[in-house]
């Protein structure tokens, strides 16, 4: 049976809810017996929420991928914030398309591929922690950049930002140079609020799917099409 949590999450997936757990007994057996039953029961309701919020955010939800060659997927869960036209020189080298997408502490925060492609290069910067909606955070946080080449055609280099948050701190990325990853196969995650961008080059033949304040999940959504 499919365990419904990512692999890239299990320390947390053990250890927060255990805490919690144990705090939540301590706190029943260990209470002063003068103390309000109304307050013990509101406490160890706010933890069971906290345990709950603990669990699902290191959920993992089984997706049935589009296959279509045309099409590049969402690589995150979360609300389009912005999309704009954008000169990238370090490797698409030209005009691009770059949509941003913001990820609440309540989405799916695992990161997928938009398409069949190969990693050519994975690039980390150091950063700061900015709000994850503020549009410097691309720019100024903590990142980690995905360089793709699509494995069909157009042969489009494509960049895939992970990019940390006021709340994220931990980037996580599995994915291999080298590595041939399938369309909304998955590659990592970033841990708790964040933001995740996709930079396309700018083609006639290259059709924006969604718009600012549109709702995407990672594997599912199309963002992009190619118009043949």
């Amino acid at each position: 049976m499919r365990i419904p949590f990512t692999r890239y999450g299990w320390p947390q997936v053990v250890f927060y809810p255990a805490a919690i757990a144990v705090f939540m007994i301590v706190l029943w057996f260990g209470v002063h017996p003068t103390t309000p039953i109304w307050i013990i029961h509101y406490v160890e309701i706010a933890l069971g929420l906290v345990l709950i919020w603990a669990l699902s955010f290191f959920r993992d939800p089984h997706r049935d991928i589009p296959q279509d060659k045309d099409i590049l997927l969402a690589p995150a869960d979360g609300t389009i914030t912005d999309i704009e036209i954008i000169e990238e020189s370090e490797f698409i080298e030209g005009k691009s398309l770059r949509i941003g997408i913001f990820l609440s502490i309540f989405d799916v925060h695992i990161n997928r591929s938009p398409c069949p492609a190969t990693v050519e290069k994975i690039n980390y910067h150091e950063g700061q922690f900015l709000d994850a909606r503020n549009l410097d955070s691309g720019r100024l946080n903590e990142s980690n950049d995905l360089w793709l080449t699509r494995t069909e055609t157009p042969y489009d280099k494509i960049i895939v930002r992970q990019i940390s948050g006021a709340i994220a701190r931990r980037i996580v990325c599995k994915a291999q140079i080298g590595q041939n990853l399938g369309q909304g196969e998955k590659f990592g995650m970033i841990k708790f609020g964040s933001r995740t961008e996709l930079y396309v080059p700018l083609r006639q033949d290259v059709t924006c799917l969604v718009k600012r304040g549109d709702k995407v999940k990672a594997g599912l959504t199309p963002m992009i099409k190619y118009i043949h």
